[in-house]
């Protein structure tokens, strides 16, 4: 009882049609996002010492 392809071009149809004008500004915030996302990941991972040392504190 899986959906055919009529029943996913229809669907498609009315989602186009009730959300048509908002689909390309969720998709740019969500580039722009995902953007930083990666840009942050990138200077975490420059910040972070190379040399397998951490910064941990051992308990007493």
């Amino acid at each position: 009882m899986g959906f055919g392809a009529t029943e996913i071009i229809i669907f498609l149809i009315i989602v186009m049609l009730l959300f048509g004008r908002r689909i390309p500004e969720t998709m740019f915030s969500l580039g722009k996002g995902l953007t930083e996302f990666k840009k942050g990941m990138k200077d975490d991972n420059d910040t972070r010492p190379t040399d397998g040392s951490s910064n941990k504190v051992e308990n007493s």
